[in-house]
Order: structure tokens, then sequence, then C-alpha cells
């Protein structure tokens, strides 16, 4: 790949701009992320750096004769068609890791607004109702048991702060977990079966990816086995929870409320059963979108592209067997290349 041709769908940080630029690289931007209008630009592109704004679809890289990698600036790869990739040698790299403290500090934000029902005492305070403070409606956490559906970095690291900072227990379910593993972390997080995750959760925290396995994996029965008082928390992606079950058990206070960064169509529509609820908070698909952590996606993200052009096997790649093809024999390990 001697060409350097970067698209950008949408805009990133200035920083990765000035990196590709270092680099050599001719960055085309888009002036929208809607398919009609990305299709004529891809035509002599070398790599996308890609947000969640569109879904690279098979027709979409079918229009990319010169493709050779679409870098992710987040940690997940859904809103790209990754065995359409692999079928034209496309490398598809995500940034795993990068945004874990940002989305687990927005979990947790999620998690303390809720049991001390700060979104209640706000509006009770500013229409004069001072004395709401004698209901006694805040929880404390301290004691309590955190259930995660997914035990990746995010997870993990979630669950490690609420153990050692609000002395909570710790239950997962994450059957991509080792016996070995598992064992390893043992003194402080207890692998469990998919019905005691939720019977047995005061909070219940989501973190997996989206996938048909994952699809509705929260749905009325999951819900139904939830505790009266218990919260549910999301901060991976909005298909993982039957949204219409969800709005059912709120509405009927069959859970005592969510936090919800992602829903199955973003932006939220208008008139959304969710806007009308006082149990839930809800944030714009925001967790990862910090002032620190956009730059660290965006560089990160800049550079998988980069180690590519440069003859390396770029980090967090996701479809590893287009790897083995000729078209990248060249490639070295970073390792290798000292």
């Amino acid at each position: 790949m001697s060409s350097r041709r970067v698209l950008l769908p949408e805009p990133i940080q200035p920083e990765a701009v000035d990196m590709l630029a270092k680099a050599g690289c001719e960055v085309v931007s888009s002036p929208d992320p809607k398919p009609e209008t990305v299709i004529p630009l891809l035509e002599g592109i070398h790599a996308i750096i890609l947000r969640t704004g569109i879904r690279i679809t098979k027709d979409l890289v079918s229009h990319a004769d010169d493709l050779g990698i679409i870098s992710r600036t987040g940690a997940g790869y859904d809103n790209v068609d990754v065995a359409a990739a692999s079928e034209k040698e496309i490398i598809v790299t995500s940034n795993l890791g990068v945004n874990t403290v940002s989305v687990v500090e927005h979990a947790l934000s999620l998690i303390l607004a809720l049991s001390k029902r700060l979104f209640l005492m706000d509006e009770a305070v500013r229409k004069g109702n001072f004395a709401i403070r004698r209901q006694n409606l805040p929880q404390d956490l301290s004691g309590k048991t955190l259930g995660l559906l997914g035990f990746g970095a995010i997870g993990r690291e979630l669950g490690r702060v609420c153990h050692q900072m609000l002395h909570m227990k710790i239950l997962a379910f994450d059957p991509y977990v080792d016996k070995v593993a598992r064992d390893a972390l043992s003194d402080w997080v207890r692998f469990v079966d998919f019905e005691v995750l939720f019977s047995s959760s005061n909070v219940l925290s989501i973190h997996v990816p989206l996938t048909e396995e994952t699809r509705n994996k929260v749905n009325a029965r999951e819900l139904a086995w939830m505790k009266p008082d218990a919260l549910l928390i999301n901060t991976s992606r909005g298909g993982v929870i039957h949204e219409g079950a969800l709005i059912e058990a709120l509405s009927a206070n069959k859970i005592a409320g969510a936090g919800l960064d992602v829903f199955s169509e973003e932006p939220l529509p208008a008139g959304n059963p969710f806007e009308k609820l006082t149990n839930v908070i809800l944030t714009p698909h925001s967790a990862a979108l910090t002032k620190q952590c956009v730059v660290r996606m965006a560089t990160e993200a800049a550079q998988c592209v980069i180690d590519l052009l440069e003859g390396l096997v770029p980090r967090n790649v996701a479809n590893p067997e287009v790897l083995t093809v000729g078209r990248w024999a060249h490639l070295k390990r970073r390792d290798e290349s000292l």
C-alpha cells in the first residue's frame, strides 16, 4: 500500500488528522456519513477511519476496490460487515481497551445516580420540595450485589472498582472466560449461570458486543427474574435489550430503574416511551465521548492505519484470517520490526 488515501466518513480529532498528515496520508473528508455521499468517495481510498454514523455494508465494500483497512475508533465493530470485508481481504481493526476507563466511569455514574435518586432529588429541590429528604429514597450500594453480563475489559474493571470502592459482591456470566481465569479471580468475583445472575443481582450491568447471539439477550423472561428493587445498566449496545420488554417492566415497576447509554435505534426517535418514564436515566451513547477518550480513540485508529501503511500488523485485528493471504504476507509484527 504505497498510496495513502484515507477516508473519514465523519470528522475525527485534529490530533489524529495531524498524525495521518505527518505519515504522508491524503485525508478525504465526507460532507456527511450517508451511504450515497460516501460511495462516490471510495474510489482510490486505501483506508477508512470509522466512527458510528455509518455502517460499512457489503454494498459499500463493493465500491472500494483499493481499500485495505477499516479502522474503528471504538471497541466494537458491529457497524462493519466483517464477512464482506474479509471476502475482499480488507483488514478490520477496533480499539479494544482504549475507552475502558471512560465507559467504566459512565456506568458507575449511572449506578450511583440511580441508587441515590439524584435526578428525583434535583427535580424536587428545584420545585421547592425540600421535605423529600424525609422519604429516605436513596439506597446504599455497600454490601449489595453487582451482576456483570460480560466480563471483558470494561465489565472486569467496573467489577473491580465496585468491589474495592463500594464493597459490593460481584457476580458474572461470561461463557468465554476459561476455568483458569475464573479460578484466578475467585477471591472477588463468582461466576454463575444466566438465571442466577439476573435473580441475585441488585444492579445488573451489561458489557457484551452486539451479535446474533446477544441480540435481545435481555428480554421479558430475564427481566422477570430480576428483583423489584434492582437496577439495569447498559453501556454496551442497545440491541442487547428488548426495549419493549424493558419499557413494560419499568412502567409496571417490576424493576426499580435503568440507566441507558445505548438504544436499538440511535438517535432515540422523538416520542419514544422511555422519555416519559421517571425511573430511567438516558444518555446519548456518550460513555466513551469524553474530551480525553475521543482523542485516544481517534489517534489509536489513525495509528492502526499508519502501521499497516508502514508494513506492520495493526493492533486488534477483528478478522485475523485475512493476514494469512498473499496480499498481507509481507506484514511484520511490531516486535519483528525492532
